[in-house]
C-alpha cells in the first residue's frame, strides 16, 4: 500500500491505496465522491471527467499515486461555482440531459471552454466536447447550454481567462504537485534495498493488504514437525525459488527469493525475522523485500499452527500467509491468480519438507525458479477440471 496525500475538493486528504488505483476509484471508494462516474474505464467515454490543478482530466487512466500534492475538484467540489452554476441551469433550460450519466463529466469540460473561449464558436464547443461521449441527447442542448453561457458572461464583460488558468505545460497534475510534495513529504533519498533499510531488529510490523488460508498434512509428528520449522536452512531448502545469503538466525536471515512466470522475472533479496511459540506449536515469519529491476517492493508473513492427526502420529499445517506488494509487479498480481499460485507453491513447500523428513532429496535446487509455464498449466487445469466438474454436477441434480 501507498500513502497518497492531496487535497481534494479544497480538503486535505492522505489515504493508503495500492499503487494501481485510479483516481477515479480513489475517490469513489476512498471518499464515497460517486459523482464521478466510470464509463469504459479507458479514458475514451470522459464520464470520469474531474480537474486535477485546474486542468480536466480524466481520473479512470490517472494513477492516484501520480496526483501526490496535488489538488483534485470532483463534479461535488464545483457546488458553489459560479461558472457550473450557471452551466447548471442552461443544462436544465436546454434539455442538454436525460440518463445524467455522462453529466459530471460533461459539466467539468464544458465549465473549462466556458472559462477559455472568447466567444461561442459552436465548432470549437463540439470540438472542447469531442472527448465527453452522451448516448441519450444527440449533444444539440449541450451544445446550446454552452453557448448560452459563454454569450452571457461575456455580455457581462466576463474576459475568457487565457488558457484556462493553466500556468505551466506538462501533464494535468504537473503543476503544483512539484512544488507542494516537498511540503507534505520530506525529501526522497536515493533507493535502498530491503536489506539496507532493515537493519537488525527493525523489520517493520505490518497488516497485509492480502491474506491467503492454506492446510496441507504431513504423516510425522507435531513435534517433529515444530522441530523442523526450526531449521531456517532446511525450511529454506523446501521453499521453492528460496535460497539463504547468510548463516542464519532466528532474529534475521537474509536471503533471495527468484520467481519467473513467463516472461516475467523478479528477485527479490530482503532479510526476515523468525518467531516460534512452543507452547501453541504456532510461529510467525516476517519478512520485507524488494526486486531493483522492476522496482518493486514486498512485505509478507506466514503464521503457522500444527494440529495434532490420527493420534499425534500426523500433522495438520494451517498457514495463513499475507502480503503487500507495490510497484509495476503489482499490476499483474491478480488475486484469483495468486491464490491458484499460492496453492500449488505450498503443495510444493508439503512434498518437499515431507521428502526431507524423510531422509530423501527434496527433488529441487535451493534456488531454483519457479517454473512460470508449469504453474500456469497446472492452474488452467485445475481450473477446468472445477468448471467441468460443477457442470456434470448440474446436468447429474437435472437427471
Amino acid at each position: 500500500m501507498t500513502t497518497i496525500a492531496l487535497q481534494v475538493n479544497r480538503r486535505a486528504v492522505e489515504l493508503s491505496a495500492e499503487p494501481r488505483t485510479s483516481l477515479a476509484d480513489f475517490v469513489r471508494d476512498k471518499l464515497d465522491l460517486t459523482g464521478t462516474h466510470l464509463g469504459c474505464e479507458h479514458g475514451v467515454c470522459g464520464a470520469c471527467t474531474v480537474l486535477l490543478d485546474g486542468v480536466p482530466a480524466r481520473s479512470c487512466i490517472t494513477y492516484a499515486a501520480a496526483c501526490e500534492g496535488a489538488d483534485v475538484t470532483t463534479i461535488e467540489g464545483l457546488d458553489e461555482d459560479e461558472v457550473t452554476t450557471e452551466l447548471r441551469a442552461a443544462f436544465t433550460r436546454e434539455h442538454a440531459l436525460q440518463c445524467g450519466y455522462c453529466t459530471p463529466g460533461m459539466l467539468v469540460s464544458a465549465r473549462d471552454l466556458v472559462l477559455r473561449l472568447s466567444d461561442a464558436d459552436e465548432r470549437r464547443i463540439r470540438v472542447g466536447l469531442s472527448g465527453n461521449l452522451c448516448r441519450c441527447t444527440g449533444y444539440v442542448g449541450i451544445v446550446r447550454a454552452v453557448q448560452a453561457v459563454i454569450e452571457a458572461r461575456r455580455a457581462r464583460d466576463i474576459a475568457p481567462v487565457a488558457d484556462g488558468g493553466r500556468t505551466v505545460l506538462g501533464p494535468a497534475g504537473s503543476g503544483r504537485a512539484a512544488s507542494s510534495k516537498s511540503e507534505l513529504r520530506p525529501a526522497r533519498q536515493a533507493p535502498v534495498t530491503a536489506l539496507e533499510s532493515a537493519a537488525p531488529g527493525s523489520i517493520p510490523v505490518f497488516t497485509p493488504a492480502t491474506v491467503l488460508d492454506q492446510r496441507f498434512t504431513l504423516p510425522h509428528p507435531p513435534a517433529k514437525v515444530f522441530a523442523m520449522f526450526d531449521d531456517i536452512a532446511g525450511i529454506a531448502a523446501c521453499l521453492p525459488g528460496v535460497s539463504l545469503k547468510s548463516l542464519p538466525r532466528p532474529e534475521r536471515v537474509e536471503g533471495l527469493i527468484r520467481v519467473r512466470l513467463g516472461p516475467i522475472a523478479a528477485s527479490f533479496e530482503g532479510a526476515a525475522r523468525v518467531e516460534r511459540d512452543p507452547a501453541t506449536l504456532s510461529g510467525r515469519i516476517v519478512g520485507i523485500g524488494t526486486d531493483q529491476r522492476s522496482h518493486s517492493a514486498t512485505q509478507g508473513e506466514i503464521r503457522y499452527r500444527l494440529l495434532p492427526l490420527e493420534g499425534g502420529a500426523a500433522t495438520a499445517v494451517e498457514l495463513s500467509i499475507g502480503y503487500t506488494l507495490t510497484g509495476m509487479l503489482a499490476q499483474v498480481g491478480r488475486p484469483g491468480l495468486v491464490r491458484d499460485l499460492a496453492r500449488r507453491l505450498v503443495a510444493d513447500f508439503a512434498a518437499n519438507l515431507d521428502r526431507h523428513m524423510s531422509g530423501m532429496p527434496s527433488g529441487q535446487a535451493a534456488a531454483a525458479e519457479l517454473s512460470g509455464w508449469s504453474i500456469v498449466s497446472d492452474v488452467l487445469r485445475a481450473r477446468l477440471a472445477r468448471m467441468f466438474g460443477r457442470a456434470f454436477n448440474r446436468k447429474g441434480g437435472a437427471e
